[in-house]
């Protein structure tokens, strides 16, 4: 159905190794720099870098530390990759009573580099930022050739990028303990589960694991409480309440046998559902 339409466009299909020519077929995970298209003649996509995860009731905060978020984005464009896209860049929240799915809570802020406020994350951020800096510096090389791959020991893997007088290469570092790799006559030091990014074949411009990027520590500050009766007021700066009557005193109490399904007799207007019972006990 969907190439029946012939929209001039390419479609592209998450996780679907099956996907028909010429639908693009992708990678969502963690990790995507193993992925191939099942295809030659199809780009090497990443539509789903998870940059953390959502909060389910009862559970952990989820944390995925920008060191092993960069590892994986540079790791992805050093073996070929030719997209990546975060899931999620900018958190968000559900509000109401919807959610992602079963005992998911509604905050989707999902440790991303922009929380779910607004607010920029420190250092996911900042080192993002300046990873994307130092890839963009390697685009001539990278969009003109493809990678060759090497391993010069153990855990170790090279890949250079190479057109005419242009070279670009990325080393990389896939164990845990720290390494040292010699490349063109060089020296150069790799931390544990790290990639280094030499736009010139010879200066190291960044490398995922050394952060320089400030890191913030979230403050809060107390505000005063004011009773809003409208849902709509015209300060948006402070918190409010309003006050609902309690009981069944109002013009709103009807009399029913039996329990009720709560949403569709309160219209979802309130959380609350007053139930009365009147007992006559004769001795």
């Amino acid at each position: 159905m969907a190439t029946s339409l012939d929209t001039g466009v390419p479609w592209i299909m998450c996780q679907q190794a099956n996907a028909p020519d010429p639908i693009i077929n992708t990678c969502n995970s963690f990790y995507c720099d193993q992925f191939t298209p099942n295809s030659d003649n199809k780009p090497k996509m990443w539509t789903e870098n998870w940059s953390g995860w959502f909060l389910a009731f009862g559970g952990a905060v989820p944390y995925r530390p920008v060191e092993d978020l960069a590892f994986a984005v540079a790791r992805f464009f050093q073996r070929g990759g030719t997209f990546q896209n975060y899931y999620m860049y900018h958190g968000g929240t559900n509000f109401g009573r919807t959610t992602g799915g079963p005992f998911i809570s509604t905050s989707y802020d999902y440790d991303a580099p922009i929380d779910e406020y607004g607010d920029i994350r420190q250092p996911k951020w900042g080192h993002l930022k300046d990873l994307h800096k130092a890839i963009k510096l390697c685009e001539e090389a990278l969009i003109a050739s493809d990678p060759t791959i090497t391993s010069p020991g153990p855990n170790l893997e090279t890949a250079v990028y190479k057109t005419g007088a242009v070279c670009s290469a990325f080393l990389a570092n896939i164990g845990m303990s720290d390494a040292t790799v010699t490349f063109n006559g060089n020296s150069y030091h790799l931390p544990g589960w790290s990639v280094s990014i030499l736009p010139d074949c010879k200066n190291v411009v960044l490398n995922t694991a050394k952060v320089n990027t400030a890191s913030m520590i979230s403050s809060f500050a107390t505000e005063s409480l004011k009773e809003k009766v409208d849902s709509l007021d015209s300060s948006s700066s402070g918190w409010s309440w309003i006050s609902e009557p309690v009981g069944i005193s109002t013009p709103d109490a009807f009399t029913k046998s039996g329990l009720l399904e709560q949403i569709n007799t309160t219209a979802d207007r309130s959380d609350y559902l007053w139930y009365s019972l009147s007992i006559v006990y004769e001795d």
